[in-house]
Formats: C-alpha cells, sequence, structure tokens
C-alpha cells in the first residue's frame, strides 16, 4: 500500500500542451510500479465533466499499448495493467516513452489526446565487467605516469543509474582515473604512480560504483605483469581523434590510417596495429584494422539513424619481446545524408481493414477522421517535410502535434449522396533531392438513421374482386429508405382501426418484411365496398424511423347474386294473378317487380317469358310489364299459366323463374273509378303543420257552404250541353279560372307547358283532347318538369270532365261510357272500328268513368283507401273528343273490384295496370283499342290556391300505374 502511495505521488507531476491542433498530456511512472497504480485521470486533467456529459467516451487510437496501461472509458483514467521493465522497453534509450493516441468522443465530436508516458529508471541493476580478470603486461622501465586503457563496465541502468566512477584498492604502483568517451560513457584508466620492479606481478581489484542511491557496486581483478625492458615502444603519430564517416558510405571506404613508430631495430622495431582487448565486439563487426598498415576500413554500413557515432580503442605494438603496446582512442561520427525517404502512418479511429477509415455521417465539422504520422530518419533539412492531403474538399489536415496531423471535416457529411471518399496523403522531405512518399486512404461514412421509410405516394387506390379466397394477393406496397443495414431494413404493419366494430385485421393483412397485402376472409361487395387500410412503414433503426400510407381497397361487384322476385309475392315459387274476362288486349295484367343485390350492368335485370303455351302474353324486357297480346277467349278456361324467367346482365349471368297463374273473373272491367295520382314535395315541417290548420279551416268553411257547393254542381249540370258555356260558368262561379285553364295542346308542343298556362293554374287538365300527331311526337319519359300534365288517354272517346275537391285533395274526374264492342263503326278512314267522337258526343252522365287528381300519401305505389273521395260537389259537364294514336300513360287508378293486392276485398284500394300498344297485333280486319304505352305529363295544382294562396312547389309525378 506505501508502494502504491510513492509511486502514485510521483505521477502526479502533470503537463499539458494545448494547441488550436490538439492536446498532449504528459505522465510520468516509475518501472516496476505495482499494477493497478494510478498514472493519471484524462478527464479530470482536462476539465471533462463526465457526470455532465454522460455520453463522453474515451478510447484509444490502438490498442498495443492498452495491455502496460488501462483506461477508464468514462473518466480517462489510466493505471498501470502490466509490469513496466524500463530496460526491456528501451534498452540503453536515456528516455524511454510510452505514447499513444485518445479519442473522446462527446456529442457526435472527436477530440484527441496525445499521451506521453515517461518511464524513469529505477537502480536495479548492477554495474558488470565483461571479464572477471583482466591482464596487463608492463615492461619495467615505463615512465611513471604513463595510463593503461582498461575495459569498461556495463549497467543496465541509464542516467545516474549507470556508471560514474571506478575505484582501486590501495596500491603503491598504480591508481584509477575515470574518463568520459563523447558518448558519455566512463571508462578507466590505470596510471603508474612508481617504478615497478622487474619479474613482479602485481594483483589489482577494481570497483565500478553507479550514480544511485544507494549505490550499486561491481569489480574486478587486474592482473599486471612487470616485463624485462624493451628500450622502445611504438608511439602514434598523426593520429586525429575524431573522424567523419556518411552514412552511403560502402563497404571498404578506407576512414583512417593509423601510424605509429618505434626506434628500435629487428623485430623490436617492427609494428602492429588492433584493437584494444575489450572492444565490443559491435566495433569489430563494423570496422577493420589491417595488422600491417594499420589502415581503418568499413567493414559494414552504418545508419546515421541507428547510431550516430563510434569510438575506436586501437593500439601499436612491436614484435620485440616484452613488448610495451601505445593505445589510442578514434571517435567516428556518422554523417548523415538524405538517404530515406519520407514515411507515412496513418492510425484511424475505427477501422476493421488496413488503409480504410469510418466516420459517422453523423459528425460534426472538424470531427477527427484519422492520425497522420509522419516520420523521416534523416537528420536536419533532409528530415523536414511538407504533407499535403487531397481527394475531396470535405477533408483537411490539421496539426496534432510535432509531425502528427489530423484528418478532420471540412462540412457535413451525407452517406446518401457519397458513402466513400478516396484520399491521398503525400510527404516530402526538403533534402536535394527530395524524397516523396504518397499513400492512399480510403474514408467510409457509416450510416446514422437520417432518413425515414418513404411510400411513392400518400393513398393509393387499388381495384380487388370480391369474393375471392381469403389469403388472396391484394398489392404490394415499397417504401424505400436510403439509409443502409438495419437502418435501411423496412418493416410494415397495419395501423389499427375497425370496421364497422371488427378490427382492420380480420379483413386483411400485411406481410411485415415484403409489404404485400392479404385478405383474410372473402370480401363481399354488397356488405363493404371499400377498405381503407392505413399501412406503417418503420426502419430497424435503434430510435426507428416511420411513414405511413392510406391504401383505399375498392371492391369491384362480381356478379354472385342471383335476382329475386318482389312482387308479385311467390308462394313457393309461384303466384295467383286475378285476370277480368273482358280485358282487351294490351291490357297490362300484372307487373312484375325484381331485384339484385349486386351493383352496375351484374344488378341490370331483363325479363322474359320462359314458358307460355297459350302465347296469350308478352313482357317488357325492361320494366316487367306482363300485358295480354289478345282479348281472352273462352276456350283458354278458367287460369292461364306462365313462367317468367329474370336475368341480370352479368358475363355469367344469373337468373330466378317464377310461375304465374291468371285466374280469370267475372269483374267487369270498365265500370271503374280511375284517379290520377300526383306527389307533393315534402316542406318545411313548421310550414306544413301552418299549410294543415289553414286546410282543416278551409275544410269547416267549405262544409258549412255545402249548399252554395250543391247549388253550382246543378246549374253545372244543367249547362253541360254546352261545353264551352260549362267551362266559363265553372271557372267565373268557383273562383278557380286560374286552377282550370283549358289550354289546347299545339301540334308542335309534347308538353302542356308551352302553352304557358302552368304559371297561371296548379292543376290544368288539356281542353282540347284531339290530336292528330302519332306516337313519336309525344316527349317520352318526361319527368323533368315540377308541374307537367298526363294526356288524356282515350282514343275517340266522349269525355266529361268534372271537378270536385274533397278534404286536402283536389280531383278532376272523366267519365266514359262503356265501348261497345258488338258496333264498330268505320271513321271513314278505315283504321279504326271504334266510333268517332261525333257520333258519341251525348252520353248518359251514369256511363261515365272519373279521373282524378289527388295528393298521394306516403310515396308509395299503394295508397290507402279513399272512401267517398269521389263525391263530387262541384261538375261540368265538358265532353271532348281523343284522337290519340297509340299513346299511353302511366296512371294509378281506384278500382272497386275484387283486388287481390286488398287485404279487404270488398274495400276499393289502388291499383297498377299498364297498357302498352306496342306488343298488340294489327290485323287489318280487327279495330285495335287504344293503347298507353307512354308517360305524360301533368300540372299539378295545390289545391290551397282554391283561397287564393299561392302553389306550392311540388315534384314530379311520381307514376306508380299504367292504365288504359
Amino acid at each position: 500500500m506505501e508502494a502504491r502511495k510513492l509511486f502514485a505521488s510521483f505521477s502526479l507531476v502533470v503537463v499539458a500542451l494545448c494547441t488550436a491542433s490538439g492536446t498532449t498530456m504528459k505522465y510520468y511512472i516509475d518501472e516496476e510500479a505495482p499494477l493497478g497504480t494510478f498514472i493519471g485521470n484524462l478527464s479530470l486533467d482536462l476539465k471533462i465533466n463526465a457526470s455532465e456529459q454522460q455520453n463522453t467516451v474515451f478510447r484509444f487510437m490502438h490498442e498495443e499499448k492498452s495491455s502496460l496501461i488501462l483506461m477508464g472509458e468514462g473518466d480517462g483514467c489510466l493505471t498501470v495493467g502490466a509490469r513496466m521493465d524500463r530496460e526491456s522497453l528501451c534498452h540503453r534509450s536515456p528516455l524511454c516513452l510510452i505514447n499513444f493516441d485518445v479519442v473522446v468522443v462527446s456529442k457526435e465530436k472527436f477530440h484527441l489526446i496525445h499521451v506521453e508516458v515517461q518511464v524513469r529508471d529505477t537502480n536495479d541493476h548492477a554495474p558488470r565487467f565483461p571479464r572477471n580478470e583482466i591482464r596487463l603486461d608492463i615492461a619495467e622501465d615505463v615512465a611513471v605516469g604513463t595510463k593503461f586503457p582498461l575495459e569498461a563496465a556495463n549497467d543496465l541502468d541509464v542516467g545516474n543509474n549507470y556508471v560514474q566512477e571506478y575505484h582501486l584498492h590501495q596500491n603503491r604502483h598504480f591508481s584509477i582515473e575515470t574518463k568520459r568517451g563523447e558518448d558519455g560513457i566512463a571508462y578507466p584508466e590505470l596510471v603508474l604512480v612508481k617504478d615497478l620492479d622487474s619479474d613482479v606481478e602485481d594483483t589489482l581489484k577494481m570497483t565500478a560504483s553507479d550514480g544511485g542511491s544507494p549505490p550499486k557496486l561491481g569489480s574486478v581483478t587486474v592482473r599486471v605483469n612487470v616485463l624485462d625492458s624493451n628500450d622502445n615502444s611504438p608511439r602514434f603519430e598523426l593520429t586525429p581523434p575524431k573522424v567523419e564517416l556518411h552514412e552511403d558510405a560502402p563497404v571498404g571506404y578506407l576512414l583512417l590510417k593509423l601510424y605509429a613508430s618505434d626506434p628500435d631495430h629487428g623485430a623490436n622495431g617492427e609494428v602492429r596495429y588492433g584493437f584494444m582487448d575489450g572492444v565490443a565486439d559491435e566495433i569489430k563487426d563494423t570496422f577493420a584494422i589491417d595488422f600491417f598498415t594499420g589502415a581503418v576500413t568499413l567493414k559494414s554500413p552504418v545508419d546515421y539513424e541507428t547510431r550516430k557515432s563510434y569510438e575506436l580503442s586501437v593500439q601499436a605494438y612491436d614484435l620485440g619481446v616484452n613488448s610495451v603496446p601505445s593505445t589510442s582512442k578514434v571517435t567516428v561520427e556518422v554523417v548523415d545524408v538524405n538517404d530515406n525517404a519520407p514515411e507515412i502512418h496513418i492510425k484511424p479511429m475505427a477501422s476493421a481493414s488496413e488503409g480504410v477509415a469510418h466516420i459517422t455521417e453523423a459528425a460534426a465539422v472538424e470531427s477527427f477522421v484519422a492520425l497522420i504520422s509522419t516520420t523521416d530518419r534523416d537528420s536536419g533539412t533532409n528530415g523536414d517535410m511538407r504533407v499535403s492531403l487531397s481527394g475531396h474538399e470535405h477533408f483537411k489536415l490539421k496539426q496534432a502535434y510535432g509531425d502528427t496531423f489530423m484528418i478532420v471535416t471540412t462540412a457535413p457529411l451525407d452517406r446518401e449522396k457519397i458513402p466513400e471518399y478516396n484520399m491521398t496523403v503525400v510527404a516530402e522531405d526538403l533534402g536535394s533531392p527530395p524524397f516523396i512518399t504518397s499513400r492512399r486512404y480510403t474514408i467510409r461514412v457509416s450510416d446514422e438513421n437520417d432518413n425515414a421509410p418513404l411510400f411513392s405516394k400518400p393513398v393509393y387506390d387499388i381495384s380487388f374482386m370480391e369474393s375471392k379466397e381469403p389469403g388472396s394477393y391484394i398489392a404490394t406496397l415499397v417504401a424505400r429508405d436510403l439509409d443502409d443495414g438495419a437502418n435501411g431494413q423496412v418493416t410494415y404493419k397495419l395501423i389499427d382501426n375497425d370496421i364497422d366494430g371488427a378490427p382492420l385485421s380480420s379483413y386483411v393483412a400485411v406481410h411485415p418484411i415484403s409489404g404485400s397485402l392479404y385478405t383474410v376472409q372473402s370480401l363481399d361487395y354488397e356488405y363493404l365496398k371499400q377498405i381503407e387500410v392505413g399501412i406503417e412503414a418503420s426502419d430497424g433503426g435503434s430510435t426507428p424511423r416511420s411513414s405511413t400510407a392510406i391504401v383505399k381497397v375498392k371492391v369491384v361487384d362480381e356478379n354472385d347474386n342471383a335476382p329475386f322476385i318482389t312482387h308479385p309475392v311467390l308462394i313457393n315459387g309461384s303466384a295467383d294473378v286475378p285476370l277480368s274476362h273482358n280485358a282487351p288486349a294490351g291490357y297490362v295484367a300484372v307487373t312484375v317487380s325484381a331485384h339484385d343485390l349486386d351493383d352496375g350492368v351484374n344488378g341490370k335485370l331483363s325479363f322474359s317469358l320462359l314458358e307460355d303455351n297459350e302465347r296469350t302474353f308478352f313482357i317488357n324486357k325492361t320494366t316487367g310489364v306482363i300485358a295480354l297480346k289478345h282479348s281472352l277467349s273462352h276456350k283458354q278456361g278458367d287460369s292461364l299459366e306462365i313462367k317468367v324467367m329474370v336475368t341480370d346482365g352479368g358475363r355469367t349471368p344469373f337468373s330466378c323463374t317464377a310461375t304465374l297463374r291468371f285466374v280469370v273473373t267475372d269483374e267487369e272491367l270498365f265500370d271503374e273509378h280511375l284517379v290520377v295520382s300526383f306527389e307533393m314535395t315534402d316542406v318545411d315541417k313548421s310550414e306544413e303543420q301552418k299549410t294543415n290548420l289553414e286546410a282543416s279551416f278551409i275544410i269547416i268553411i267549405l262544409l258549412g257552404a255545402g249548399c252554395a257547393f250543391l247549388l253550382v254542381a246543378i246549374i253545372a249540370v244543367a249547362f253541360s250541353s254546352r261545353p264551352g258555356q260549362r267551362e266559363t260558368y265553372f271557372r267565373k262561379n268557383n273562383g278557380l279560372e286560374s286552377a282550370f285553364v283549358r289550354s289546347p295542346v299545339s301540334a308542335n308542343s309534347t308538353d302542356s307547358s308551352d302553352s304557358g298556362s302552368c304559371h297561371e293554374s296548379g292543376a290544368t287538365v288539356s281542353e282540347q283532347l284531339t290530336s292528330t300527331r302519332d306516337d313519336s311526337s309525344y316527349e317520352e319519359q318526361s319527368q323533368d318538369s315540377d308541374s307537367k300534365l298526363f294526356r288524356p288517354l282515350l282514343k275517340r272517346t266522349n269525355l266529361d270532365s268534372v271537378a270536385m275537391w274533397h278534404d286536402d285533395r283536389q280531383s278532376h274526374h272523366i267519365r266514359i261510357p262503356p265501348i261497345d264492342q258488338t258496333s264498330m263503326k268505320d271513321s271513314g278512314k278505315g283504321d279504326s272500328d271504334i266510333p268517332d267522337s261525333d257520333s258519341n258526343i251525348s252520353s248518359d252522365a251514369d256511363q261515365r268513368i272519373s279521373i282524378s287528381g289527388h295528393r298521394r300519401a306516403m310515396n308509395s305505389v299503394y295508397s290507402a283507401p279513399m272512401v267517398g273521395m269521389c263525391q263530387a260537389t262541384k261538375e261540368i259537364s265538358t265532353t271532348r273528343s281523343s284522337n290519340v294514336a297509340s299513346s299511353g300513360y302511366k296512371i294509378a287508378y281506384r278500382s272497386s273490384m275484387c283486388n287481390y293486392h286488398s287485404v279487404n276485398q270488398r274495400v276499393s284500394t289502388w291499383r297498377n295496370y299498364d297498357y302498352i300498344p306496342s306488343a298488340l297485333p294489327r290485323a287489318p280486319e280487327q279495330f285495335q283499342d287504344p293503347a298507353c304505352h307512354r308517360i305524360g305529363t301533368l300540372y299539378h295544382h295545390n289545391p290551397y290556391s282554391y283561397m287564393g294562396r299561392a302553389p306550392q312547389v311540388t315534384s314530379e309525378v311520381t307514376p306508380s300505374a299504367t292504365a288504359f
């Protein structure tokens, strides 16, 4: 624990060099510090509040130093992670540094920190001599003060912990001096301080000590052998203490030539050269000395960047007996030349492959991408460099420290536009000639989830045929996401919704990956004509983005429903229909109504007779009206049976059939009370209530004036033989002149509205009932007016008009005498067997048929019985003839005959009959009754206009039947 505190105290010395381009943090740690020893805290030293910036992360640029030094990712706390032996890390280097780079990631920004941890040496090694014993031969006549170099001790420690001094135990002949070479290393020299005796051997003990506290020691034994005198020893002359050697010098290059002279003759004067004993092997491997000439040559290449100087210990000796060598030291300084090209090292922030850096597209401007270190082993100008970056303006170089640069962004990045950049880093030194090094580098922009999936349009309209089986394919929706990887993987789902209380998922489903839409159940057009399906597309980002689209699935109708008959009401597929025995040709026996749940063409119905053995009937294929081809014969019996088929218009048509049995009755057909049906437009409830009150008030007044009305009726009957006078009298005496203006129908007009009387009267019955126009001159299916007139019905028939008003209804009655089927008179033109109007102007009033205009109830085909309605209070006997060939009208009439539509067969009810002449056979010898096959129009009169009130707006006439 004490040791940990001691080491920690050493490491708190921090130097921060903050520049515009980066930050360098320096820390110190002693070698052999225990594991976990605190080195420094980057967040504290950089004043980064990690608690406030929770997303701050500290990361090593490279992991090679992470085993020696550990760093906290959240706060940048540095601790010792492994044993640190300075000698193994840095050898004899005087400065031992552990350099690494840290990137601080905070709020989409990158901050580069260069960290230098200096491992300080501890005196953990003692000096050691190469050998345990040194032998030295000295002539007995050597002069006092002569110095003899000895081998130096080695120490693995550096600095003050290296060998500092040498000591010699007490000796009367010798002493030790400590010398320092050019490299600062101390070496010993043995100095003769007293004359030697011949044939004497002296043993010395030399000790080396380092500068540690306490110092460590190393010793060696030196044996001195005193020899007989050899008169003279060789002496070096003109030997330079220092020579220069260019690092590019070739092997064999001559550095210098040693020269020593010896005045003796013979063997005692022959001089030889060589290295002193104990010279390091590195020196002997690099240089060579010629044994005879003393030439010093280069044995192997030298490198300035590896070693800048060498110290050579040389000697010269003669060949005489007891020769004493002379020694000298020569320093070789290596001269740098521009022989090295710049080196480029790129360290990306994160990369899975060499030469590739990654950066997120969300990075801010000036964000760090990669670290570029440039080195040149040359020195001086040869080692100075210029570094540049080319490839794209979105990036630039920014100096971090020394020859280290950062690649940073200059603009926002967008991976969807440029996913990858190819950059080139160029380093050029300033030597002559210069060396240039270039390196290509790729920067890949990593994706951020900055794009939502997008559909091609917000709303899709899709048609889908109904009745397809569940699981049928509808369509595929594709949403495209420009992002990459998981950020661009789109999944689909339905947006929750209900359709008539049922979840949308019970109708359709969407495949989550493909976006294909399928049905869950069969879709029925008759139940559901359109489904709006909401689809949501989401990407796979950590914070997903989404978008929606609406698919309007329009269910297309398929002919999957057969028509069914609604009228007449069928029981077990058949119905009984009463038919009068004297029904003429063209008489509408019944109208078949049917319905089909399908739509459009699939629901358009056509009617046909499947079986008609008697060939008595024909059917309108569009309306379903069944009419007689000819009058009935007693041979046909009491009942006629036909089979009707109703077919829809589908491509594969469906049909239904019904059997109709016509029961022939004794009911007379012509003594019937016809009532023309009108329908009024709904008005505001408050106004209608007010109108009803006024109508009630009018009824009370009119009932009180009943006697007056009876008198007027008598007068009208009296003047019936004078048509012009009857009409004038009616209009003058009843104040209804504007309501019953009779206007002749022009031969050039198909509508009584052309007469201009529609704006003056509420209901108008045409005075002129004779027309010479053919069928085509009349307006067909005219229902576009709120006040139109049904033209008179019968051809060349005496009509007596009776006007009556009862309760809240106004009626106009026309009576017609029965047609004498046995009396057929020619008109003179051969086209009719019916007596013309001139011969039948005078008719019995009791033989008249009444046509009434009234206000219908409930807008239904069959109105409720209107008992007592036809009691005339005023009557005008006006007779006009109708000469409209083959013209027809659609009306409803009230009949007292036995009616199968009525619950009570004795009560008069509204009946539906059509008279269509187009199907009538025309035998030249037989007169055909006039038939009605077109819809006419009739001006409708508001009954309240009798009291001088303005007419109310009325709707189109809604024909409920056709009568002859």
